[in-house]
């Protein structure tokens, strides 16, 4: 299950939000039918593509 937090600018998270997505980093990715795992020729692709993805933010 997915959770959103929307936080406004210059308003600061709850503890309770913190907690929670410390808890989540902590929890290991389960794929399933909706998401399967990668194939290393695509988690390769997917790395480059995000890769690039920085390096033009890095410009803009």
């Amino acid at each position: 299950m997915t959770k959103t937090f929307i936080i406004e600018k210059g308003q600061t998270p709850t503890k309770e939000q913190l907690e929670e997505v410390q808890a989540a980093a902590k929890r290991e990715i389960l794929p399933d039918e909706d998401t399967p795992e990668l194939s290393p020729a695509l988690y390769k692709a997917f790395q480059c593509s995000a890769a690039q993805r920085n390096r033009r933010k890095k410009r803009a």
